[in-house]
């Protein structure tokens, strides 16, 4: 994908100069402060193994979709919030319920990027809840080979330390580097990228850098955003609690 694309909103006063923008309007679905022209919502709701999704057509604008349980415009400030069960429907290859977003392309079809290039998913946002832990951005294997792993998951863990799990192969099995510890309720910003042919991680303005493994050179990969739960239970009111101030997606 030539050029860039962004899909960017944030909070007055951010820090961080790439996410800085206009303020959130509370009285908006999540479309109208964010640009999810570019995204898919997958919802922890459905029918077993085939949770409910909405597409970026239903997604945009200040009249697009949201969901009072799991998906909706904060009506103090105005963050795009997202929840989701233990219980809820997970997809075949996970035990997990999520309310997440799965990058898409402008034209409506789904992300599907090689590793060449500069590829950068940024955001600013708060875990409010939290039960074990919750991944909050993905790098996912897409075409190339069979392999359902992600490259990278980014996890907000109880104690409050932002852990990143490099996959070791498109096999599985993850490997955990600890990037940070931000408390519960604060707000944090990070970017997770591929910069020429490695990974780079930035979690509050601290950048690492780390090689990727031979096995992944095949795939093509997408992006994923929002609240992925790691624990299960049989619990309907249990579960993790995110907010969204700001979220850009850059491909150059």
């Amino acid at each position: 994908m030539g050029g860039a694309l962004a899909a960017a909103t944030a909070v007055v006063g951010a820090n961080d100069p790439a996410l800085a923008s206009a303020a959130l309007n509370p009285a908006v679905a999540p479309g109208g402060n964010f640009d999810l022209s570019v995204w898919e919502l997958q919802l922890p709701i459905g029918s077993p193994g085939s949770p409910t999704t909405i597409g970026p057509s239903q997604l945009k604008g200040p009249n697009g979709y949201s969901n009072p349980a799991y998906f909706w415009t904060d009506k103090n400030d105005g963050s795009m919030t997202f929840w989701d069960p233990e219980a809820g429907v997970t997809t075949p290859n996970s035990n997990y319920a999520r309310s997440e977003l799965r990058e898409m392309n402008p034209n409506g079809s789904a992300a599907d990027w090689s590793l060449s290039g500069t590829h950068t998913l940024s955001a600013r946002l708060r875990v409010v809840s939290v039960t074990s832990s919750v991944c909050v951005g993905q790098i996912h294997l897409g075409s190339g080979g069979s392999s359902t792993k992600p490259l990278l998951e980014l996890y907000y863990h109880a104690n409050g330390d932002v852990v990143l799990g490099l996959e070791n192969s498109p096999t599985g099995g993850q490997t955990p580097h600890t990037l940070a510890n931000v408390p519960l309720g604060a707000q944090w910003s990070y970017a997770i990228a591929i910069v020429g042919g490695k990974i780079q991680v930035t979690v509050n303005g601290q950048a690492t850098t780390y090689p990727i493994a031979a096995g992944f050179s095949a795939y093509h990969q997408y992006f994923k955003a929002g609240d992925y739960n790691q624990s299960s239970s049989t619990s309907t009111s249990n579960g993790p609690k995110v907010k969204f101030y700001a979220l850009t997606v850059a491909h150059n």
